[in-house]
């Protein structure tokens, strides 16, 4: 079973390679293509909505093929996507490899957490996902690194260069793994006679609800802090674009000890408080770094966040765990991935239209705000419905 997880660990490294790069690239892009922080703004909007169109046909296929097929099938994706976008000259080109791309991105993500939830117990599941996710915070990272060093050296393409022919070879070891073959059928449940629709509506508890609500606000700060951050390291804090991209990859290397984290508070805290203790933290921290001018402050409270920022995912990931049926896992885990992907496709535009109006510094009330009304909604959510603390 290790050794099924740590497959699982290492695709989610490899998916999260470009999860920031096209974010950190907006500043680059727009000076190359000569365009508007708005029009700049569909290198995240129109990938994030192919994306959130992929997600209930991941979930379904998710609870019905083989996890190594599905895992070949992201890493292929995602591979021959880095090498047509290492070829482009044309905006257009750019925004049609990145959207291919991220198709990879919610079939790994259904299939992959869909059978890790069956693979290890629920109380478990948050140091799962904590591993999980710093693998994924690693990736992020050496992403980011390869392409402040792109940027310094040959030139941004080579980052989605370098990295595609690794994704090839890796999806085909995972074709051929045997640790991965097995179906995602999970157990039969006595419900198992009720109509697929009867199965499927099922899944809409009041307390999946209530949290789905809850991380939507969230995904709507969090998504326009991303999306502007570097953006507003060189506007306004005067930085180069290949040191405002080599901040922004110390992130995902910090994200590696707070995904860690987040595991350790959902297994001690319980999921829900673990969340709010992460959305918090989030909260403030994006608010201190806001008020910043100094770069060393600068890095330090961006440090801060994006521990936070990576905290937050193991609670997440359990709690809807908790609240779903097993066997239907990968339609959950869609329906929660098709929620932040409806959210990360529509904010980036209105984050967009906020800073052109008001200034890039103006992202960061709007994130705050959006972030603290998805804690208060977090509130109504019922801790027995949640409780995966260790005894």
């Amino acid at each position: 079973m290790e050794k099924r997880l740590w497959m699982i660990y290492t695709t989610h490294m490899f998916i999260e390679i470009y999860l920031l790069v096209q974010v950190a690239l907006i500043p680059v892009i727009v000076q190359e293509f000569e365009l508007g922080l708005v029009e700049a703004s569909l290198i995240a909007t129109l990938p994030s909505l192919v994306a959130l169109l992929m997600n209930v046909p991941s979930g379904f296929l998710a609870d019905r093929l083989s996890t190594n097929h599905l895992l070949f099938v992201s890493m292929l994706t995602e591979g021959l996507s880095a090498l047509l976008i290492s070829q482009t000259s044309s905006f257009w080109t750019l925004v049609l490899g990145a959207s291919l791309l991220k198709v990879a991105s919610p079939i790994y993500h259904v299939s992959g957490l869909s059978r890790m939830s069956r693979s290890v117990r629920l109380e478990r599941m948050g140091r799962s996902i904590g591993f999980h996710n710093a693998l994924g915070n690693v990736g992020s990272a050496l992403g980011l690194v390869s392409l402040a060093v792109s940027l310094l050296t040959l030139g941004w393409r080579w980052t989605y260069l370098f990295w595609g022919f690794p994704i090839l070879i890796w999806g085909i070891v995972l074709l051929a793994s045997p640790q991965l073959k097995t179906k995602n059928t999970g157990r039969i449940e006595p419900q198992e006679n009720r109509s697929e629709f009867r199965k499927s509506a099922s899944l809409f508890s009041a307390p999946l609800l209530v949290f789905l609500v809850a991380i939507g606000f969230r995904e709507v700060g969090s998504t326009s802090a991303y999306t502007f951050m570097t953006t507003y390291f060189v506007r306004l804090r005067g930085l180069v674009e290949s040191m405002a991209a080599l901040i922004f990859g110390v992130g995902p290397f910090v994200g590696v000890m707070g995904s860690l984290c987040g595991g350790y508070l959902t297994e001690q805290l319980g999921a829900k408080r673990a969340l709010v203790v992460a959305i918090l933290g989030c909260i403030v921290s994006l608010f201190v770094l806001s008020l910043m001018t100094m770069t060393s402050l600068l890095v330090l409270f961006y440090v801060v966040y994006a521990f936070f920022a990576s905290c937050l995912w193991s609670p997440m990931n359990t709690i809807v765990a908790a609240v779903t049926p097993e066997s239907r896992r990968g339609l959950s885990y869609s329906l929660y991935f098709f929620t932040e992907g409806l959210i990360a496709t529509l904010t980036p535009t209105a984050a967009a239209g906020v800073a052109a109006a008001f200034g890039v510094w103006s992202i960061f009330p709007f994130s705050i705000a959006f972030m603290t009304l998805g804690l208060i909604i977090l509130h109504f959510l019922p801790s027995r419905s949640v409780r995966v603390k260790n005894a």
